[in-house]
């Protein structure tokens, strides 16, 4: 339990210091008194956010301190070895924090340097703190799952459901990664298909770079190449007076020259050699030029070739190397794909499987949380008949729904405060008073099952008076048999069976307010409860004979 809570320089709190004791502790005071800066001083205990404007004017830091004795340190102690804090020693577990009013911040776990992250993580083990907004958490149909979840006992299965919804988002994740975007596998492979058709239909080859613009230009000038090659020849050796038959003339006159000049012998033999080369240059050209003819045909043949070809560079180009390579690398792709798509397979059957241990887990946590409904229901009727609700029904409706986070199932938690009254859902007829009744109920309940050794209200008996007070007073008691409860209250029927009163007063020194909490004895607690009563002699008697009547309940609730 909170044993020790101390305050200095927070908010109009100069210095003070709670010594709670076990059971229901009671926190009275006028409003403004700073009630509330007790509250502050928890949140920031338990690792809530720090704000320097909450140092009190003058002052360089504001500091909070807490000490809890815990029957089973288990749990701390494993949060605490996890970050290398020292564990608690003979069950005793000391949490230190001070706001410095540069912003920063010091944080101390059993005199060890610790962090807010560390105390947020130690907190749902100690206090659990319940304040007037928090009554609309119970409308929220997440919480509402999270309390049958808790009732039924349901935190393994929960677990085992959670561990199954997460592989299967990991899975997910690794197929849709796998397939990219929706639709944008298959429009890949419909463009990569279609290029390849595209280059199938064409099938074009290195013949189709050079080779090609050189045929294609010899057959668009076919009729030009004749004329002109034809011409040549006939120069070279089929026309009249060709350059062959005028050499041989000059082979004669040069036989005729050696006779006379022995020299000229070797000249002939070149003579011979230019003659052998022109007439080997006629043949080749006569035999290319045979090669070509002037054909409409055939050219427009190799015109829609090289059209074809063009069409491929400007799509894939600019170069034949470039839509060859492109060509190439679609295939590689497709190939790949098509490789992988086994792989995708698997992960798609992984998945189908990873649906179904999801669903079997969800069918095994709906049952624990089905067979608990009803239960949770009846017992937080009964409890809220206890509160004032004598006709009140709860009734707790389960459905399916879709697979999440927390499981397969909705549920809606209705209302009915009177008779004859068809039920429905709780955030659709609740006042605020009824709400606070409904929590108060649901804690009671909780509170045999979740261990938590701490609970706080604040103003649970916000908005209700008279009887009903008495009977949250009652309640508080009996909770407090379970575990230590702190509540604030303004509502003396309920303050009366508080087992320790604490006053919260403030009064201005020396021009400053100051904010004093005080443990009451006996005198003081039956003026606490007068002033809360109206103040007057008739209040005061009433405040005594408060206690009267409530002392045998409280010893009958002993019992």
């Amino acid at each position: 339990m909170l044993v020790r809570l101390a305050v200095k320089n927070l908010a109009v709190v100069e210095a003070a210091e709670a010594l709670f004791g076990p059971g229901l502790n009671v926190i009275t005071g006028e409003t403004g008194a700073g009630k509330s800066v007790l509250m502050g001083a928890l949140h920031l205990i338990l690792g809530e956010r720090a704000d320097r404007s909450a140092i009190r004017t003058g002052a360089e830091e504001a500091a909070v301190s807490a000490v809890y004795e815990l029957a089973d340190t288990r749990a701390v102690d494993a949060i605490l070895r996890e970050v290398d804090v020292p564990p608690c020693e003979e069950g005793t577990l000391i949490l230190k924090r001070a706001i410095l009013a540069n912003g920063n911040g010091r944080i101390r776990v059993n005199d060890a340097p610790a962090t807010a992250a560390l105390l947020r993580k130690l907190a749902p083990l100690l206090t659990d703190i319940h304040g007037p907004t928090d009554n609309l958490s119970l409308l929220d149909a997440g919480f509402q799952l999270r309390l049958l979840t808790a009732y039924a006992g349901a935190d393994r299965e929960l677990e085992a459901y959670q561990r199954r919804w997460e592989a299967l988002l990991a899975l997910k994740a690794r197929l849709q990664e796998a397939e990219g975007e929706p639709g944008e596998r298959k429009a890949e492979i419909d463009r990569l298909v279609e290029e390849l058709e595209e280059f199938r239909q064409v099938n074009p080859t290195e013949d189709d770079g050079d080779p090609l613009t050189e045929r294609h230009k010899a057959a668009a000038n076919a009729e030009e190449i004749l004329s002109i090659g034809n011409a040549l020849t006939d120069r070279l050796s089929d026309g009249e007076g060709a350059l062959t038959e005028q050499l041989m003339e000059v082979h004669r006159a040069l036989r005729s020259l050696a006779g006379l000049l022995p020299e000229a012998e070797g000249w002939g033999e070149e003579l011979t050699s230019a003659q052998v080369a022109l007439q080997e240059l006629s043949k080749s050209i006569a035999m290319r030029l045979s090669q070509i003819e002037a054909d409409p045909e055939g050219l427009e043949r190799l015109e829609a070739r090289l059209g074809q070809i063009q069409r491929l560079k400007r799509k894939y180009g600019p170069t034949l190397e470039d839509v060859l390579a492109h060509w190439e690398a679609d295939k590689e792709r497709l190939d790949a794909i098509n490789a992988s798509e086994g792989e995708l397979q698997q992960l798609r059957n992984q998945v189908t499987e990873a649906e179904g241990a999801l669903r079997r887990a969800g069918e095994t946590l709906r049952a624990k949380r089905a067979a608990a409904a009803p239960k949770l229901a009846a017992a937080i009727t009964a409890e809220l008949r206890d509160l004032g609700f004598a006709q009140a029904s709860f009734p707790i409706a389960l459905a399916p729904c879709e697979p999440g986070p927390t499981g397969m199932d909705k549920v809606i938690f209705s209302f009915e405060p009177n008779p004859g009254e068809a039920p429905r859902p709780l955030a659709d007829i609740a006042s605020s008073g009824e709400i606070a009744r409904v929590m108060l109920a649901v804690k009671v309940i909780l509170a045999r099952h979740d261990g938590t050794p701490t609970l706080v209200f604040d103003e649970i008996d916000a908005n209700v008076g008279g009887e009903t007070g008495r009977r949250v007073g009652q309640k508080l008691r009996r909770l407090a048999e379970d575990t230590q409860v702190l509540c604030i209250t303004h509502q003396p029927q309920a303050a009366v069976y508080g087992q320790t009163h604490f006053r919260v007063s403030k009064s201005v020194e020396g021009g400053r307010t100051v904010t004093r909490i005080e443990r009451l004895a006996p005198e003081a607690r039956t003026a606490e409860l007068a002033r809360m009563l109206g103040g007057g002699e008739a209040a005061a008697r009433h405040a005594q004979a408060l206690l009267a009547e409530t002392r045998p309940e409280q010893e009958e609730l002993a019992l």
